[in-house]
Order: C-alpha cells, then sequence, then structure tokens
C-alpha cells in the first residue's frame, strides 16, 4: 500500500492587501496562516507516513523578495528527508516570476520538475512514476500536457499539471487542457494545481484540483487543505480531503425576512455566527455576513448600515472573543416592493419602475453600460482592483445585480417619501 499526499496553490506569505482597512483584523493571524497551514502538510505527510509529497505549483506568490519565505519552505520540506517521503514539484505561474524560485536551493530528496518538457520521476522500489513540467514563464497558453508521454506499464503513474484545464472562473486559462487528453496518458491519477477551490473533476481515474492550502480572503471561503491518497494493487482505494488550514472563511447567509427591525437581524446573524464557528473545530473564523430577504427592516438596514456593522461585530466579539472576526456586512435585502405592479402606474414611481427594468432586460443597453464602465476599471486606485472581489465592472451579472440593489433601494425610499411605504 502507498500513500500521497497532493498539495497546491500555497501561496506562502501571500502579501493580503487591504486589510488594514477592516476594523479589528487579525493581521497578523491572517498573514501568518499560509506557513502555519504549511506545517500543517508537512505533519500531514509524517503522521500518514507518506511515500510521496506531490506539490502542483504556486508555492510562492509572485514577484515576491523575502528571502525567508524561500527558506521557511526548504526547512519545511528537510523535515521529511528523515522520514524517507519523497517531494516532486513543478512550478506554477506565480512561481515562474519569483524571484526565490530562481535563486534558492532545496533539499537533495525535492525534485521540481523541468520547464523545458515533460520530465519523469520513476521510483521502482515504491512504484510509481510521476510525469511533469512547471512553467517556463508566468502566462503559459500551450497545452503541456498534451506533451506527456504514456504511462510507464506496471507502475502507478502520476500526471503533475498546474492548469486552468479549459477554464475555471477567477483563474487565468493558463496550460489550458482537455479531460480527454489526461485521461489519453492511460494515468492512474492526475494531480492539479491553480484552481483554488478543490474538485473531482473525474472519479476514475481521479483527475483532482486539491484546493489552496489556506484561505486568504472570503472568495476562498469554506475548508482548505491537501487530498490524501491512497494506493493499493496500483489502484486508487481511497481519496480523502483533508482540511489544513488554520483561519476558516466564511460567508454567513442570513435570511432577515422574518425581521422586524435592525436589532432581529442583528440576532439572526448571531445564530449563523455561532454555527459557523462551531463547524469550523476550533480555527480562527474570518466571516463575511451577507443579509438577505424580502424584510421590513430593510429600510433601517440601509440606513445605517455603519451602525448595524458594528453590533454585528460586537455580537460576534461576545460569541467568539478573538476567535471569530466579521470582515464586512452586506446587504442583500429588500422592501416587499413589489416592481412589477409599480411598473404599471402612470405616475413618476412607475415611470422610473418601468425604466429600471427595461435597462436590466435589454441586452444591448446593458453592452452599452458595461462598455462606458469598461474604462473606469484602469482608473479605480489598486486596492479597490485587488481585493478579493474588487469592482467587476465588466461582468453583466455583477451589474445587474448592482441594478437590482438600485430599484430596490430607490422605490422604497420614493413610497417611504410618499407615504405609502
Amino acid at each position: 500500500m502507498m500513500k500521497i499526499v497532493h498539495a497546491a496553490d500555497l501561496h506562502l506569505d501571500s502579501p493580503l492587501r487591504g486589510l488594514e482597512r477592516y476594523e479589528g483584523a487579525p493581521i497578523g493571524q491572517i498573514r501568518g496562516a499560509t506557513r502555519r497551514a504549511f506545517e500543517n502538510l508537512i505533519d500531514l505527510c509524517l503522521a500518514e507516513e507518506a511515500d510521496l509529497l506531490l506539490l502542483a505549483g504556486d508555492i510562492y506568490d509572485g514577484d515576491w523578495r523575502d528571502y525567508s519565505t524561500g527558506l521557511f519552505f526548504a526547512a519545511q520540506l528537510s523535515r521529511l528527508r528523515a522520514a524517507g517521503v519523497q517531494v516532486v514539484m513543478v512550478r506554477g505561474n506565480h512561481d515562474a516570476q519569483s524571484q526565490i524560485t530562481r535563486h534558492l536551493s532545496l533539499p537533495g530528496h525535492v525534485t521540481v520538475l523541468d520547464h523545458r518538457a515533460p520530465q519523469q520521476v520513476i521510483d521502482e522500489r515504491r512504484g510509481f512514476a510521476v510525469t511533469g513540467q512547471s512553467f517556463p514563464t508566468r502566462a503559459v497558453t500551450d497545452d503541456l500536457a498534451a506533451g506527456y508521454p504514456d504511462a510507464v506499464p506496471g507502475l502507478f503513474n502520476v500526471g503533475l499539471l498546474h492548469t486552468a484545464l479549459g477554464g475555471r472562473e477567477g483563474h487565468e486559462n493558463y496550460a489550458p487542457s482537455s479531460l480527454t487528453t489526461l485521461l489519453s496518458k492511460g494515468y492512474q491519477y492526475w494531480a492539479l494545481g491553480h484552481v483554488h477551490a478543490r474538485e473531482v473533476v473525474h472519479a476514475d481515474p481521479p483527475v483532482v484540483f486539491p484546493g489552496n492550502l489556506q484561505g486568504r480572503h472570503a472568495r476562498e471561503a469554506g475548508a482548505k487543505g491537501a487530498t490524501l491518497v491512497t494506493v493499493d494493487g496500483g489502484r486508487v482505494v481511497s481519496l480523502v480531503h483533508k482540511a489544513l488550514d488554520v483561519v476558516r472563511w466564511h460567508v454567513c447567509e442570513v435570511d432577515v425576512s422574518e425581521a422586524q427591525s435592525g436589532l432581529d437581524a442583528v440576532d439572526l446573524a448571531r445564530v449563523r455566527l455561532e454555527e459557523a464557528l462551531a463547524e469550523a473545530g476550533g480555527r480562527t473564523v474570518a466571516a463575511r455576513v451577507v443579509l438577505r430577504g424580502m424584510t421590513r427592516a430593510h429600510g433601517a438596514l440601509h440606513g445605517g448600515l455603519e451602525q448595524w456593522t458594528q453590533q454585528i461585530r460586537a455580537a460576534a466579539n461576545d460569541v467568539g472573543g478573538e476567535g471569530l472576526w466579521v470582515e464586512q456586512v452586506r446587504l442583500r435585502t429588500g422592501a416587499a416592493v413589489d416592481a412589477v405592479a409599480l411598473g404599471e402606474r402612470e405616475d413618476a414611481i412607475g415611470q422610473l419602475a418601468r425604466a429600471l427594468r427595461a435597462l436590466r432586460d435589454d441586452d444591448q443597453e446593458m453592452g452599452r453600460l458595461l462598455g462606458e464602465f469598461a474604462g473606469l476599471r484602469g482608473k479605480l486606485p489598486a486596492e479597490a482592483r485587488e481585493l478579493d472581489e474588487g469592482l467587476r465592472l465588466e461582468d453583466a451579472e455583477v451589474l445587474k445585480g448592482a441594478l437590482e440593489d438600485v430599484e430596490q433601494l430607490l422605490l422604497s425610499r420614493l413610497l417611504s417619501k410618499s407615504g405609502e411605504g
């Protein structure tokens, strides 16, 4: 029996921009989380007595010049030498531009696969062959997997590849390939990297994105870690996700449709925060709270968002102390405004309701509006473009969502002013 640990996208010491903007942010904990998660990965390899650790790229985070990052990485890998754990890795798009990658020497039991052509590591004693190719530059647009050789007969064959596999939301389509190409090689396991959400693309043979090791913002919510692969008789008999993150990002969706006031909404948020803390298994929780629903509290929430954000943060502190931090509170609520019915009115409110609905449903008008916004992105400050979501002015679905928010907010306020709401 053989055990393999597959991880990717460590992004060690990733410089998290903009955290200082958020009150009470546990900056030290979050910035140190990628290192502690990597220590957990090494601990997992030792505890499971793994034969092989596969790292599918993006160890570092771009042109990051702090060499202590690389020294830390090498020192942790050295812990595996005495235990006989072999390490095979490829460089991803972020590693290709890293100063550390170009100058740091790694321990002898670590193999970094070549970037000029596919390279194989064969271990006859353990019975495996690992084939892979590193990125030579940041933007690789060739199908690297197409050049991988066919499986070595009689061995457990692994394909190690940093790829978007034809495209995944939020990730550049580097080293594009297809599931058909991968399966044609006859390998028993494909260890992929680059995509930060865990995904089992194909079950037999397994084609797996393990996701990144540690979430860094709210778009990387949920349990993060590595995949433990158990091999017996030349085939995968077990595939288990092992959570290794130390700070758990959580998007708390709170249904406030029954709330009669802002205080009711705070109480409902408290319940969801308690659940998130319990699910995190003792980890620090960084939560984004999203209040949703058609509610009587809509006007109060929108009229005093900062006040209610602080109230929810106070509730979080009461629930979890320093172990629970609310990054931000977002409102996706609406007053019980029937925009369709209002659009049948002949007054100014009806005219506005019809105009907003027509704009949202007219693809040509939406295209024109997207064109107007396109030039604004380059004028935004870096933090507005580079935070976890930034301002995605080029995304039609984001724009439609914003128009729905505008519709609810304007119509409910106009009705309130006229004494109807």
